[in-house]
């Protein structure tokens, strides 16, 4: 499956940003399907993850204010990002992963997407 991610840009703290994510081949539903972010200096880390049967995880800095979602005809993931704060600040990249493990990391996911900048301004 080959992974485009889209909707970052420059918002204020406290503003939203939807990001989309478009998969072409097989269908997302296929396979557990995840967000993730790097900060300049930082080791990429999990945000979100979709299971096969629509269930949602999250990690904690961003529970609450974010939620992945998918349109299943479209065959588009969505991260909907609200109350951005600047720590948000990050490249976030959408993944698809084969096999659930629990783990929620980034090893798990064998294909991934570019990333698209999100910038949050205080």
């Amino acid at each position: 499956v080959q992974l485009q991610a889209s909707g970052g840009g420059l918002v204020q703290a406290g503003g939203s940003l939807r990001l989309s994510c478009t998969a072409s081949g097989p269908p997302f539903s296929s396979y557990i399907m995840g967000w993730f972010r790097q900060a300049p200096g930082k080791e990429r880390e999990f945000v979100a993850s979709r299971l096969r049967d629509g269930r949602t995880f999250y990690a904690g800095s961003v529970g609450g204010r974010f939620i992945i979602s998918g349109d299943n005809a479209k065959n588009l993931v969505y991260l909907q990002m609200n109350s951005l704060k600047p720590e948000d600040t990050a490249v976030y990249y959408c993944a698809a992963a084969r096999v659930w493990t629990g783990a929620n990391s980034r090893r798990d996911y064998e294909f991934w997407g570019q990333g698209t900048l999100v910038t949050v301004s205080s």
